[in-house]
């Protein structure tokens, strides 16, 4: 299967850049590229990426607007955020928006490449405890007021919701086995039916929404 890419960066340099280490993949393939987040939006729309590579500092729409944008209108594309730092409060405001992931700038291609097939895999690109500690982080000043419990929780069963729980907190599937004494292979199960009955797209979005609706909080972590 062959991976397809949009480039969102204002830097012309850094797209060619880019654009250069994919096409030396031979799963990738460069479908577009965008210099601002409306361009960014509206190519998503035209060429149907698989995975969005997204600069979050651009002028006029930036990437996290992009990033919803994208999260509404194209589904099925996945974001990956850039940011200069590895936990700043774009990662944080990205994961928010919608984005299965985020790296800094400075990362080594070959964790860059790796961290895209993650992502058009089905994966996040960021673990859960970095998840976790951003939303420590920022959450209070991003994510003002009390939670709200949100009404999608009804659907799940009772293991299903101890297993959402359990991810939440930063564990792997193998630990939340050995947390519930399960199999691995059921975990797995009972995580799919919790990503499919909340509409979340992976890990990351999990953690995010378990701290929305109050099934976690810092205290607890």
């Amino acid at each position: 299967m062959t991976i397809r890419l949009l480039i969102a960066d204002d830097e012309s340099l850094l797209r060619m850049a880019f654009r250069m280490v994919f096409q030396a993949e031979p799963d990738m393939e460069v479908a577009g590229e965008a210099g601002d987040g409306d361009e960014a939006a509206r190519m998503a729309r035209m060429v149907r990426p698989d995975v969005v590579l997204m600069d979050v500092r651009m002028p006029g729409v930036d990437g996290i607007e992009a990033t919803r944008r994208i999260v509404r209108d194209s589904p099925r594309s996945r974001v990956l955020i850039l940011t200069t730092f590895d936990l700043d409060e774009y990662a944080f405001a990205g994961l928010k928006a919608g984005a299965s992931g985020f790296l800094p700038k400075n990362t080594r291609p070959e964790e860059l490449l790796a961290a895209i097939r993650s992502v058009a895999a089905g994966d996040a690109a960021v673990s859960p405890r970095i998840t976790r500690r951003l939303l420590e982080k920022f959450a209070p000043q991003l994510m003002p007021g009390a939670p709200e419990r949100d009404e999608r929780l009804a659907l799940l069963t009772s293991r299903e919701h101890e297993v959402l729980v359990q991810v939440a907190r930063g564990l792997s599937n193998a630990e939340v086995a050995t947390a519930m004494h399960l199999a691995e292979a059921t975990v797995k199960t009972h995580f799919s039916r919790v990503l499919l009955k909340l509409g979340l797209r992976d890990r990351a979005q999990v953690v995010v929404f378990a701290y929305e609706s109050g099934l976690i909080r810092p205290a607890t972590w």
